[in-house]
């Protein structure tokens, strides 16, 4: 059985913290046997990673819309923000890229809420159905049904944004994936819930003060 997380962020992303060498460590480990890395708006760490990592790193970008955030996975070049989320999902699919749905329905965490899904469920390929850090604002039951009434896989993912985070949340498939075959074997994945560490979830906060007093 393999172990996939589809939504994380490294020292890339502006409120993220997971370093080169802790990816490594994630992966030579065995804690995971695939992570996304999908940091806001951007991919040249991801791409790099994966140059030097191979299919175990998966290319990802979070990708602010005008209706919320989208994720496009197995990617090559970044996704411009600020589309609409159906242009979004249009530009993540023309480079053969897989349409993630994180977080979906949560206003806190700028979700796609329905109204905006309804009108474009052919376009989404996987629904995030538990999200590591749903906390104060958990909407994974409404994105289950969702997913179910759509006919769409769904998964589980950290979206850690420090390591800590990591290893807690995540999917567990049958057989190797790829852009080809994600959506076949995700039907049949096994989604863990656990809960990770309560410092984990002050990762967003504390690492941008981090980066604005490297900055200042």
């Amino acid at each position: 059985m393999l172990k996939a997380d589809f939504h994380t962020h490294s020292v890339a992303s502006p409120d993220g913290g997971i370093t080169a060498e802790a990816y490594r460590q994630i992966l030579d480990s065995g804690k995971l046997d695939y992570i996304a890395i999908t940091d806001h708006n951007q991919v040249d760490f991801a791409l790099q990673m994966h140059q030097e990592l191979g299919e175990k790193l998966i290319v990802g970008e979070e990708i602010m819309t005008t209706q919320g955030e989208l994720i496009g996975l197995f990617l090559t070049k970044p996704v411009e923000p600020g589309q609409t989320a159906r242009a979004t999902a249009e530009a993540i699919r023309a480079q053969g890229g897989i349409v993630y749905l994180p977080h979906p329905f949560e206003t806190l965490r700028h979700g796609v809420q329905a109204d905006v899904l309804d009108a474009m469920p052919e376009l989404v390929d996987v629904v995030e159905v538990h999200n590591g850090r749903a906390m104060l604002q958990n909407r994974s039951s409404q994105a289950l049904t969702w997913a179910t009434l759509h006919k769409k896989p769904g998964a589980a993912s950290s979206d850690a944004h420090g390591l800590l985070g990591v290893g807690h949340t995540y999917t567990v498939v049958g057989q190797p994936l790829s852009q080809d075959t994600i959506g076949s074997v995700l039907t049949q994945a096994q989604l863990i819930k656990a809960r990770p560490p309560l410092l984990s979830l002050t990762y967003p906060k504390l690492n941008r003060l981090r980066n604005k007093l490297r900055r200042a």
